[in-house]
């Protein structure tokens, strides 16, 4: 098959519980669907602040957005509340097996963060090694430090700093990726 721009599809990867990933927005919108349905708690993936500057309409029911520009930056991509707590946060993907880079999380983001739990919120990141099929819970405290660490060289959180610090999350076929069991453990 070709595309349009006579690129060769490529062959798919056999998936293999090491190297099958995981769609981890679609995996957290999953589990917090479950979370409303099952009325645990309210958590919601937030749109995108953007400008729509040119729309084209090759038929009325087939517009398609062709220049659109952010209005502000974005802070996170979740937030809602749980057990009369305000919750909010990110979600990163990573091939690496070995570290989450810093450079995928930015400075707006780690002050934003630091703000909500600042506030009493509760505040995280989720990052998934896609290699690795895993997933990790952590607590905006230390997502702080290693971004302040970052300024001295240190330009990534490595795998064994997820495991030490951070809460694995294992991936379940209702729950697809819940998290709610470590803000119950270690927040409530």
């Amino acid at each position: 098959m070709n595309y349009p721009i006579k690129k060769k599809a490529t062959a798919k990867v056999s998936a293999s519980a090491a190297n099958r990933g995981m769609d981890l927005e679609k995996a957290i919108n999953d589990t917090n669907q479950y979370y409303i349905d099952n009325d645990l708690a309210y958590i919601y993936k937030k749109p995108i602040p953007i400008q729509i500057v040119k729309v084209d309409y090759a038929r009325r029911s087939a517009a398609k957005i062709s220049e659109a520009y952010y209005k502000i930056p974005s802070t996170t991509d979740y937030n809602g509340i749980y057990r009369g707590k305000y919750v909010d946060f990110e979600a990163k993907e990573t091939r690496s097996k070995t570290s989450f880079p810093l450079k995928n999380i930015h400075e707006h983001q780690v002050v934003h963060l630091a703000n909500v739990k600042r506030h009493g919120g509760i505040a995280f990141i989720i990052v998934h090694f896609s290699l690795l099929g895993r997933s990790f819970f952590l607590d905006s405290e230390h997502v702080e430090r290693f971004y302040a660490r970052s300024e001295a060289g240190k330009k990534s959180i490595t795998l064994t700093e997820f495991e030490e610090f951070g809460h694995e999350l294992k991936e379940a076929y209702v729950k697809r990726l819940d998290y709610l069991w470590v803000i119950d453990k270690h927040y409530l």
